[in-house]
């Protein structure tokens, strides 16, 4: 069964973890709490379950797109400042080095110079939104890099390029945050955020897909675009799980509130 593709929300640091007294809700703030019902859900509903999943990190920048291709990767706990528990966490899963490979090959077929790496561990992009999506650790993961031009055209052509992937039961998964500006919380983020979030939303939900494309690599002109991410390495993992969604309907599949920020994750299929 083809899979649907996503662009998700994974939060701020070990987030979702924060209180290991609370195994249910281990974090003792509730505003984590949507998004963790949402990040829960995501493997749940699906109509099957995905043989594997290739997941794109906002929090991974190389020259080329480049695949980690170990067989067992270690977790790079790449937050600081955090309780001290939440550098022991673990999230076990398999990688996928054959979906690696399969992945590497559609980009350089698509003209795209690609690049290996089997010591690299999976960042905090990857284990804190999987340890809570698939807390099983019971399917198997390979991730891609973005490329560092950040170019918007370029990753939505790499995602057109791995859409092939979705009828081989592979789940393609973007991670990273709609909204993404560090310095700003509170009161003074909420007008500006619920602003760029309503005009970001409609670009991705665009009923017409070339159209859709256009206006979410066009996401700089969108209202307090720079306000919402002075850089924008967290939103490009969209761009990828766009391209990969084709022709697919689009929709905005969650949106929470944290710290002041409107937060929404994207369902493509």
């Amino acid at each position: 069964m083809k899979q649907p593709t996503f662009f998700i929300p994974h939060g701020g640091g070990p987030c979702f973890f924060m209180d290991p007294a609370d195994p249910d809700r281990p974090h003792s703030d509730p505003m984590w709490h949507p998004m963790q019902d949402y990040l829960t859900g995501l493997i749940a509903d699906l109509p099957e379950r995905p043989r594997a999943i290739l997941l794109v990190s906002g929090h991974w920048e190389a020259d080329a797109f480049t695949v980690q291709d170990g067989e067992k990767p270690d977790l790079l706990f790449d937050y600081y400042g955090f309780p001290p528990h939440t550098y022991t966490l673990r999230w076990d899963a398999p990688g996928a080095p054959g979906l690696a490979d399969r992945a590497a090959a559609l980009l350089a077929e698509a003209g795209f110079a690609t690049a290996r790496d089997d010591a690299r561990g999976w960042d905090h992009g990857v284990f804190i939104p999987m340890k809570v999506a698939v807390p099983g650790a019971d399917i198997p993961l390979a991730q891609l890099s973005l490329r560092r031009d950040l170019d918007p055209a370029a990753h939505i052509a790499a995602g057109r390029a791995l859409a092939p992937l979705r009828d081989e039961g592979v789940l393609i998964v973007g991670s990273g945050m709609s909204f993404h500006n560090l310095r700003v919380r509170g009161p003074q983020a909420v007008m500006p955020s619920t602003l760029w979030d309503e005009a970001l939303s409609a670009a991705v939900t665009d009923a017409d897909p070339a159209r859709r494309a256009l206006r979410v690599a066009a996401w700089d002109q969108l209202p307090h675009a720079h306000f919402a991410h002075p850089r924008e390495e967290h939103l490009l993992p969209l761009m990828v799980a766009l391209g990969a969604g084709g022709d697919d309907v689009a929709i905005c599949d969650h949106r929470s509130s944290v710290m002041g920020w409107t937060v929404s994750g994207y369902r493509f299929g």
